[in-house]
Parts: structure tokens; sequence; C-alpha cells
């Protein structure tokens, strides 16, 4: 089912999270909670609008890491439903299209139910101090034409590292459901 993001609901509170990655690993959310931000994405591997803007998620997060903005991917699919969001793809996907941040298995989708996502992908940048500035796409790019594009996921977590407030205008994300259990 086809989805888009609600409005950012400006200054609402990260809640913080542990979750590990598919090698085990444990990351907690207050811990990249850093002076310039953080970036949550709400992904997973199957979804074709995810696929659609991994290769341009995996380069921008990287520019905005580069620049010090912090970024975790969440998945909050039921995989065992969904088996192609296993956490062995997992790891598949993440390696093909170049993650360089955490990709983090909500085993019990409590994470995505606690932040309210709805879609993947779905987008929430914090400002420093954890208030939501920004819930909005990752580019004016449609699913194939991604030639002059508005990087706007880029350019708010910019101004939100700046300022610490977020775009006025954002266009919601749009993308599958989530698929609860």
């Amino acid at each position: 089912m086809l989805l888009d993001t609600p409005l950012c609901d400006f200054g609402w509170q990260a809640v913080d999270f542990t979750l590990k990655d598919p090698g085990g690993r444990a990351y907690e959310m207050k811990e990249y909670l850093g002076e310039k931000g953080l970036l949550i994405a709400f992904i997973c591997n199957h979804c074709p609008y995810v696929q659609a803007i991994a290769e341009r998620l995996a380069q921008d997060t990287s520019e905005l890491m580069a620049e010090g903005i912090n970024v975790l991917a969440v998945m909050s699919n039921d995989y065992r439903h969904v088996p192609a969001d296993s956490p062995e793809n997992m790891l598949r996907f993440a390696k093909k299209h170049g993650f360089a941040f955490p990709y983090l298995i909500d085993e019990d989708q409590a994470v995505g139910k606690a932040y309210g996502a709805v879609c993947t992908p779905d987008f929430f940048g914090f400002n420093k101090d954890g208030g939501l500035q920004y819930r909005g796409r990752l580019d004016n790019a449609n699913m194939k034409n991604t030639t002059e594009r508005d990087k706007e996921l880029v350019n708010a977590m910019r101004q939100i590292a700046a300022t610490g407030k977020g775009p006025d205008q954002q266009t919601p994300s749009m993308g599958c459901s989530i698929k609860w259990n």
C-alpha cells in the first residue's frame, strides 16, 4: 500500500532506543544525537521506493556524515512475513548500495511504532536537542529521473545543523506501508 508521511510535528522529542544491526552490535540512539543533529531513516530492502533511492541515499548520507551529521537507519518490517527484509538480506542490501550508516533491526517493531513511522522510506531529521525538524522526502526526483535533483533532505539537515530549525516547507516522503505483525 502506497502511503505519504504526515506533516512534520516540529519539536516532537526523539524517543531513545537501542537496536542491533544484523551482526549483533547494539546502537543507542542518544549516543548518535550529535551537535549537528541526527537523521533516522526507516527503510527496508524489498520496497521499490527504497530500492529506487538507495544509491542516492547512500551518497547523500555520506555527505551528511562527512559534515558531522549522524545517520541511523531502522528496518521495522516484520521480516518473518517479508523474508526479503531478513537480517541476512539487510547485510546484502547495505553492501550492494554502499550504506555507511548503521542499518538496524526493529525486531519487535516498538521503535517504528514509537516514532509513528508509516512507510519506507520515512525520514526523521532531529536537531542536537532531539527535536524533530524534518519529516520529508529525500529529493524531488521521481522513481527514474534523477538528473538535476534538489537534495531536499541534505539541504534540510544542513539547515538543522546550522540553525537548529528545519525548513518551513517540506514535501512528504512516499513509499510502501510498514509491514506490521
